[in-house]
């Protein structure tokens, strides 16, 4: 009885957002609002307690919300000064070979842009790029979101790990946990992105093949996997070139930059192998003529209709800000540097120990914080190197504040009820806390197959909430404890929720509709969420083989 109340939160954000459609942020303060009564009645939390929770889940979004401002403003910086223009310009004359398109801007252009700006991102600009060069509006969305998924774990520069997952497990019992293992948090942080970077490694390097399997299955006048075939070598040439920096950055640096920095080693590769024809095929493929597209390919905008020739800035000028993230990242996270030392040092943290007098606390390094370092920092000096009049400045600004409105209402009642679900422990009743009595039972359940599940826990709450970020949030720590009573890996366990909920903006409804919006497909969802269930549900079951065989095989025992 006491794991279907603590299941009643969560139940209901799942049912009003996956059932009824509900928006996060008119969802997110409903979940909050019944854990809160749950856990004053039925768990008996002091009010101390409850309100402690709720400010350090607040708090701790606000972090969170820092980061995704400092992602918006350097999007729109970008878009309004005129360089993401004159970055699409650079991918033009590339190749003529439509499925070396899709692999560079479905696949490694939108990898580059989820590393730098995350939240849905790389969809709407990958998807008007590949209309803008001939592609059916359909087949750019598509393949875009499915494009979106091997990235995401580390999308703007790790806060789906470094803001969700780590946010919600920061905790005094996992603490104490890895204290008896001999690991610090931060280990424990580290080995996060690692192992999550291995499974994506694994399933993830087949990403630009699958895209042109599908594009060439459902879009070619063959409707053949053959012709896909024909340019797995140079496919897989590109995927090695994206998931072998990706895994060894998040070995030796951290979650902040494999994503970012992997697909922009793996950018340069690539480009220069398609230039040279290396691995290419001869014979160079192309969609079938317009008259013989399907009815649904095509929706408001004309393929080609998007395409602008006449960027505003050189090529190298309209890169630079993203190169200058990248550079600020690598030696802001390389503690041999000594730079990271001196920005989060005690002196330049804001620290709050015991709030309202309970055992939360709450931390910022404004100097190490992605949104403020690079992101904000970068968004203003591009003002400048960018030429950026007054007005343009003040509409992005502006433009960028009103985007935060509905993540802001939505992550602050999503932390907050995460944080009173774990805390209700502290109560009057003797009862377990919430998120240990739902994980006690799903474990006597499904311990024995939950490798295979956890990843599928994932993409449900990236579908929900249209954002890896948020679903780990909300379920990084009932991973955990399931891990805990089932006596598995629970970092393997969590990295296969991190990869689940990338996994899950392929279908996810704000995604799908964000994609189908920009090309011109409105309409088209319920078609496209039927079709990515497939790729997305294969790289689930394929990651959940990879997570057992590291559990069973490679690394027994790990915590």
């Amino acid at each position: 009885m006491q794991a279907l109340f603590a299941a009643l939160p969560i139940l209901l954000v799942v049912i009003l957002m996956a059932g009824f459609n509900w928006p996060a942020k008119r969802v997110m303060p409903l979940g909050w609002l019944l854990a809160v009564l749950l856990a004053a009645f039925v768990w008996k939390m002091p009010l101390q307690w409850l309100a402690g929770a709720t400010v350090s889940g607040a708090l701790d979004a606000f972090n969170i919300l820092i980061i995704v401002f400092g992602a918006i403003l350097l999007m729109n910086t970008l878009k309004h000064s005129g360089a993401i223009r004159a970055i699409k310009a650079t991918f033009y004359n590339i190749s003529p070979d439509r499925r070396v398109q899709a692999i560079i801007i479905a696949g490694l252009f939108g990898f580059f842009i989820e590393g730098a700006a995350g939240f849905g991102t790389p969809a709407a600009l990958a998807g008007p790029l590949l209309v803008s060069l001939g592609f059916p509006p359909l087949a750019a969305a598509m393949l875009a979101l499915v494009g979106n998924s091997m990235p995401v774990s580390f999308g703007a520069v790790g806060t789906p790990i470094l803001g969700g997952a780590a946010k919600v497990l920061n905790s005094p019992s996992v603490l104490e946990a890895l204290n008896t293992y001999g690991w610090t948090f931060d280990t424990f942080v580290h080995q996060l992105g690692v192992y999550t970077a291995i499974i994506h490694t694994a399933v993830g390097t087949f990403l630009p093949l699958l895209i042109v399997m599908i594009l060439t299955k459902l879009f070619g006048e063959k409707k053949s996997f053959k012709d896909a075939f024909a340019i797995a070598p140079f496919a897989l040439f590109a995927g090695l070139s994206f998931s072998v920096p990706y895994m060894l950055i998040a070995f030796f640096i951290g979650p902040e930059l494999p994503s970012l920095l992997g697909a922009l080693i793996a950018l340069g590769i690539t480009i220069t192998a398609a230039k040279k024809g290396f691995l290419l095929p001869k014979a160079v493929w192309d969609f079938p003529a317009r008259k013989n597209w399907g009815s649904s390919w095509v929706g408001t905008v004309e393929p080609g209709e998007l395409k602008d020739e006449t960027p505003q800035m050189k090529p190298v000028l309209a890169w630079l800000p993203y190169i200058l993230v990248a550079l600020i990242l690598v030696v802001t996270r390389v503690p041999a540097l000594g730079i990271k030392q001196l920005l989060t040092n005690p002196a330049v943290t804001i620290a709050w120990q015991g709030i309202l007098g309970t055992k939360l606390a709450y931390s910022l390094q404004p100097l190490y914080l992605p949104g403020t370092v690079p992101f904000i920092l970068v968004a203003v000096l591009t003002i400048f190197m960018h030429k950026m009049d007054k007005k343009t400045v003040q509409n992005t600004w502006s433009s960028s504040f009103k985007q935060m409105g509905p993540a802001t209402i939505a992550l602050v009642f999503a932390v907050a009820m995460v944080a009173i679900m774990r805390n209700s422990g502290n109560n009057a009743s003797g009862s377990m806390d919430m998120l240990k009595a739902l994980s006690t039972a799903a474990a006597a359940a499904l311990s024995s197959v939950w490798v295979f599940v956890a990843p599928f826990i994932g993409i449900l709450g990236a579908f929900m909430a249209g954002s890896n970020t948020v679903s780990n949030i909300l379920f990084s720590s009932f991973q955990y404890e399931v891990a805990t009573s089932a006596e598995i890996s629970r970092v393997i366990t969590v990295a296969l929720q991190v990869v689940g909920g990338a996994i899950g903006n392929m279908i996810c409804v704000h995604n799908v509709v964000a994609a189908s919006t920009t090309v011109g497909v409105l309409g088209q969802e319920g078609k496209i969420i039927r079709i990515n269930l497939v790729p997305a549900a294969l790289y689930a079951i394929l990651a959940g083989i990879v997570g057992w065989l590291l559990m069973t095989v490679f690394v027994p025992g790990l915590f």
